[in-house]
């Protein structure tokens, strides 16, 4: 608000100052002018000569006024969208969550994507009922649609697009969670050739490929039904996408050295599995998922024991 007040009395200063540079200037001319106004008064111009000056004002008043409020805005927006971003880092998640629910009628894609993602963290927060978590994930979903319809180059609308559309296939049975495999992989590549520093869309892309690696035979019956060619990957595509994240961003992700450890263990890997089990273990636990991340990690390297 202090900083709303500001704009408006800086706006208004200049306004003012404006006006007062214009009565300073046109002081000598008043007088040598003064007969021939007096004149015109008496005649037919007398609307043009009186209006234009008035219509000018308001002209000039307006568009100061409508420029304050597309800075103003603009300011409200950042300053929202800020606070948002630190509410994130900081997994007050039920706090972003009521905050960005304010804007989910906005037709900006900013707005909408974070919601979806807030709404997607409710869900798994472990004292969700599952009424609640089934409602908020369809919820998510809703809002990276609209994100992604009001702005299709939006990279991120396209990668929390593709994470709810996987998770609303949980409850829509294997083979739409599989019908939708395509349409998840489409949009993350989308969001990479858009963003190819994300990290999180390199991440997703090789959880991707490494749930087709290891996907159980009554699946793949399901996808060859779906599809004349169903999706498939190996555990080496998985590996590279996972390594890529790393690079692009080191340790951004407690998942992901988890899933580095797990892919190593996959091709049989033992010294690199070890390894990253290791730094998954030791992540700092900020999140819920950090902990079960850490537990996992835990509960992993027993087996090299």
């Amino acid at each position: 608000m202090a900083r709303i007040a500001w704009t408006r009395c800086v706006n208004w200063t200049f306004m003012n100052a404006a006006k007062g540079s214009t009565i300073r200037t046109a002081r000598p001319f008043y007088w040598a002018t003064s007969r021939r106004i007096a004149n015109v008064l008496t005649s037919g111009r007398t609307a043009m000569v009186v209006g234009l000056p008035t219509l000018s004002c308001l002209l000039y008043g307006c568009y100061h006024k409508v420029q304050s409020s597309a800075v103003v805005l603009a300011l409200e927006k950042a300053e929202v969208l800020e606070q948002a971003d630190y509410l994130y880092s900081s997994a007050e998640t039920e706090k972003l969550y009521q905050l960005l629910l304010q804007y989910k009628h906005s037709d900006n894609a900013e707005f909408l994507w974070r919601l979806a993602r807030a709404s997607r963290d409710m869900s798994v927060l472990p004292d969700t009922d599952a009424g609640k978590k089934q409602q908020l994930v369809y919820e998510a979903f809703e809002y990276a649609k609209k994100a992604l319809e009001k702005d299709d180059t939006c990279f991120a609308a396209h990668k929390w697009y593709a994470i709810c559309i996987s998770d609303v296939g949980d409850y829509e049975g294997v083979k739409v969670k599989i019908g939708n495999s395509y349409v998840i992989r489409e949009h993350l590549e989308r969001a990479l050739q858009l963003n190819p520093k994300d990290a999180t869309s390199l991440h997703i892309l090789g959880y991707w490929c490494f749930a087709f690696a290891e996907l159980p035979w009554y699946q793949r019956k399901v996808a060859a039904v779906i599809f004349a060619s169903p999706p498939t990957s190996t555990y080496e595509e998985a590996l590279q996408f996972f390594l890529q994240a790393e690079q692009v961003d080191p340790n951004f992700y407690s998942k992901n050295l988890l899933m580095l450890g797990k892919t190593y263990m996959a091709l049989k890997d033992e010294q690199q599995a070890v390894l990253w089990l290791n730094k998954a273990k030791d992540y700092p636990a900020h999140t819920l998922e950090d902990k079960q991340v850490h537990q996992e990690a835990v509960e992993l390297l027993k087996k090299f024991r």
